[in-house]
């Protein structure tokens, strides 16, 4: 299991925002992407390739912000 840095960003809750939320960008206001957050609020999420890339790289975004 893989351990990643503690931050003031929880992976759990961003993971969690991602799988429900994804496509409103919920997950990106959380880590403090404001302006790609709006970008997936009126595109759906980049029309789902955006959420696709977050699902690959979110633990890559997050550990880059903490």
């Amino acid at each position: 299991m893989h351990s990643f840095p503690k931050g003031r960003i929880n992976y759990a809750v961003a993971w969690l925002l991602l799988t429900y939320f994804g496509v409103f960008g919920l997950h990106r206001f959380y880590i403090g992407k404001v302006w790609t957050g709006i970008l997936y609020l009126f595109t759906g999420g980049l029309l789902m390739v955006g959420v696709a890339y977050d699902f690959w790289n979110l633990n890559k975004q997050i550990a880059e912000r903490s």
